[in-house]
Formats: C-alpha cells, sequence, structure tokens
C-alpha cells in the first residue's frame, strides 16, 4: 500500500488513542474526497490485526487483498461481477451489512482486533446505514469500525454522535507532489504538474489522470481559454483524438478535467469575467454529465466542451 501524506493531526490523534490503550470502537474519517482516508483506514486495519511486529508485511498483504480473516471492507459492489467495466451498484446494500455478523458473532481472543472499513459510509442505503447503527450501539468486544466519509453531515447523526471524528484536509503542494512521484515514478515533471494541479490537493483525483498524457490535454484548454480557436483547429483536432475507440478513458478525464479547469479560472476573476466564467463552469458540468450519461459521441463531446472553454478567451 502507498503510504499515506499529510493530515499530520488526524494520524497523531489515532496514534494517541492507540498508545492510550483505549481505542475508541468506531471512526469517522471526513474530508474531501482522494485526500489519502480509504488508504489510511487500511494502514490502521493494519496496524490492528498485525499480531505482532514482524507479522506486518503478511497483515498488509492480506489487508490490501481483503483477505484477512478478520478483516471486512464494504463498498459498493460491481453490478456485474462477470463485467466490472459496467460500473457498481449506486449503495452499499443492507445485505452486505447483515453479511457483518459472520465475523462479529466470532468469538476472538482477548485483546485480538476485528476491523471493519466502510469505503464510503455516505454510498450506505438508508436500510444498511440502520443496520450498521445497532452494531454501533452494542459493538461486539474488539471490533473496530472505520467509516470513510467525504460528506459527513448526508450520515445519520446518531451514526456521527457514535463516532469519534478524524478530520482529513486537503494536502500542500509538497506532499501532493511528493505522493504522484511515489505512485507515478515513470510520469514526466509536465505531467506532474499537471496532475498536481487537476488534484487540488487530493492525489487520489489526480491519479485518476495518470498515464492519460494530462499535459497535453492542459496544454489544449490553456490556449482555448486564452486565444479562443478562432480557426477551429484546437477544438477539432481534440475532437478527432477523442473519438478514437482506444481513446475512451482520455476522454472521460477530459470530461472531468474541464468543469475544474474553468474554476481554476474563475477563481483569479471579478466582475463580468467571473461572471462569465461562472457561467462557463455550469455549462461544462451540465455537458460533461449528459455526455457520458447518455453516452453521447466522444468527439462531439469533446468539441463541445472545448468550445465552453473558449468562452474565458480575453
Amino acid at each position: 500500500m502507498t503510504p499515506v501524506r499529510g493530515n499530520a493531526a488526524a494520524r497523531g490523534a489515532l496514534e494517541a488513542a492507540l498508545a492510550s490503550g483505549t481505542l475508541h470502537h468506531a471512526w469517522l474519517l471526513a474530508g474531501p474526497e482522494g485526500v489519502g482516508k480509504a488508504s489510511f483506514a487500511r494502514e490502521v486495519a493494519v496496524r490492528l490485526l498485525a499480531d505482532h511486529a514482524c507479522a506486518d508485511e503478511m497483515t498488509a498483504q492480506q489487508v490490501a487483498a481483503g483477505s484477512h480473516p478478520r478483516l471486512r471492507v464494504l463498498e459498493r459492489l460491481p453490478k456485474d461481477p462477470e463485467k466490472p467495466e459496467q460500473g457498481q451498484r449506486r449503495n452499499i446494500s443492507v445485505d452486505q451489512v447483515r453479511g457483518l455478523q459472520t465475523l462479529l458473532a466470532r468469538t476472538v481472543e482477548p485483546g485480538e482486533r476485528r476491523v471493519i472499513v466502510i469505503d464510503s459510509a455516505d454510498d450506505l442505503e438508508a436500510p444498511a446505514a440502520n443496520a450498521l447503527l445497532k452494531n454501533l450501539e452494542e459493538p461486539p468486544a474488539g471490533a473496530v469500525f472505520l467509516l470513510v466519509s467525504h460528506a459527513p453531515g448526508r450520515l445519520l447523526p446518531t451514526i456521527r454522535s457514535r463516532c469519534r471524528v478524524l478530520r482529513f484536509a486537503a494536502l500542500d503542494d509538497a506532499d501532493m507532489a511528493a505522493a504522484l512521484r511515489a505512485a507515478t515514478p515513470d510520469a514526466s515533471e509536465a505531467d506532474l504538474a499537471a496532475m498536481l494541479r487537476a488534484g487540488a490537493g487530493a492525489p487520489g483525483r489526480a491519479l485518476r489522470f495518470a498515464g492519460l498524457d494530462l499535459a497535453a490535454i492542459e496544454a489544449d484548454l490553456e490556449s482555448l481559454a486564452e486565444k479562443g480557436d478562432p480557426d477551429n483547429s484546437v477544438r477539432s483536432r481534440l475532437a478527432k483524438a477523442m473519438a478514437a475507440k482506444t481513446a475512451q478513458p482520455r476522454f472521460a478525464a477530459f470530461v472531468e478535467r474541464v468543469p475544474s479547469f474553468i474554476a481554476a479560472h474563475a477563481a483569479s476573476r471579478s466582475g463580468e469575467r467571473l461572471r462569465s466564467a461562472l457561467d462557463a463552469y455550469a455549462a461544462a458540468r451540465e455537458a460533461g454529465g449528459a455526455a457520458l450519461r447518455l453516452s453521447q459521441d466522444a468527439g462531439t463531446a469533446t468539441f463541445e466542451l472545448a468550445t465552453i472553454v473558449t468562452r474565458l478567451a480575453r
């Protein structure tokens, strides 16, 4: 597992709890998506499940594979296990939460831990959240729940009240750069810089662009934002490139990046230029969402999104 960087306060709070010998049974890891909360939860799981120091490596391998007998990770399942490319289900189901009873009902030795990671608790359907609440209200001996949440305000107040909160924030540029270099050692400096900008303090978000030549996409977006595209040359070239059958991941990255690119430009504007940028941001969000939701032609959608970016030009 890639070491988690940044958020020293959250790490220190949990280290202190571990050192005290009175670890709370439920922790809410709250903060923006992509800043390392789920990776941190798995690091903690290794600490809690390793029987002694020399077992750390084997335990880490089991946690990474989700195969440790005293660990359960609840996350959204594939719509079709045989066709993972079709995406994941909308929610974590109540049956998944009820399935925890096999682990929680098991007799454990004194001091032995059982760890449940929920990634993310925001994805629990209503019956699943209520079923989880029962376990949080009457936790079995040695059970530790680690709830990842990108929007804790959406969780049941009764779930939040039974958890101790660890707050995570966006990483600074130094920690971001270190995390990206560690995860993508072969990336060029230009791509690392582009991923750093796109990630906005969230390595998980930035790494979605790894290997997709984000630097070239950024260069075209900057050209469109600065000069427009009076002869359609940039937009036509982008549309042709994104329409290729092998370009689907790059097209998805382009669709994701355009709104945040516009938002970054809006941050430095005021008055009418700010209003124009905000309108462009809303239009890009709508157009990009429709393109993916309706499986629109990639070339046409790319041209439309690139046209929206030209609204930023002076």
